[in-house]
């Protein structure tokens, strides 16, 4: 019953919304750059708060010393640490690669999971990150709900939730599989460059008519 309570929007508008926000980013890949599965795991835990770009600006030093598990495991983690140093939280992150490393090299021979059971059994590795890993390297049917995500779909007045991990629920019942594989990235770039979290540029915006967000810029 809650949950129904929760879904402002019909289906249909739902739809319609999101078809709009498609239109903008159609078939648009991750921003990160990589070029092994491996790789893309450890852009992902770096991305954290942080930019895209900074972390592909790091990258293009780090990965051409990474390419798979062994080789973050034959680094010392303050290797890793100089490496990731411009990084807010580096140290954690450094941490983190190392032991994910050493746990794909132990149980899963150096080898992405390509499901999310498996794919969270590796330390520090949350559902939230797990999706966006899944979605990136396997196509699989899943949108990332971040503190972004999760406003711009309650501006949009597609849910009415409180936090990330109650929008993500609902998200995960009520998308078809097509939109979910559709949406993750488009979502990603809407909030990033139109629905931003200050001052989003409403003027122009091809949702701007389904939206219930009460703070219009326009």
């Amino acid at each position: 019953m809650y949950f129904m309570e929760i879904i402002m929007k019909s289906k249909k508008e739902i739809s319609e919304i999101f078809d709009r926000i498609y239109s903008l980013y159609p078939d648009t890949k991750t921003e990160l750059d990589y070029e092994t599965s491996f790789q893309f795991l450890v852009a992902v835990i770096m991305s954290a708060q942080a930019t895209d770009k900074q972390v592909n600006r790091i990258n293009d030093s780090f990965f051409r010393k990474i390419r798979e598990p062994k080789d973050i495991m034959n680094m010392s983690l303050e290797d890793i640490e100089n490496e990731l140093k411009s990084l807010n939280y580096y140290k954690h992150k450094s941490l983190y690669i190392k032991q994910v490393s050493q746990k794909l090299h132990d149980e899963f021979n150096s080898v992405i999971p390509d499901n999310l059971d498996a794919l969270i059994r590796l330390p520090w590795i949350w559902i939230k990150t797990a999706k966006v890993v899944l979605g990136v390297l396997y196509d699989a049917p899943y949108v990332w709900v971040d503190t972004h995500v999760h406003r711009v779909t309650n501006r949009l007045w597609i849910v009415k939730t409180k936090t990330p991990e109650e929008t993500d629920r609902i998200l995960e019942k009520i998308l078809t599989i097509e939109q979910k594989r559709k949406m993750h990235h488009a979502l990603v770039l809407f909030w990033r460059y139109n629905c931003t979290a200050r001052k989003p540029k409403c003027k122009g915006c091809k949702a701007i008519n389904l939206c219930s967000f009460e703070m219009k810029n326009i």
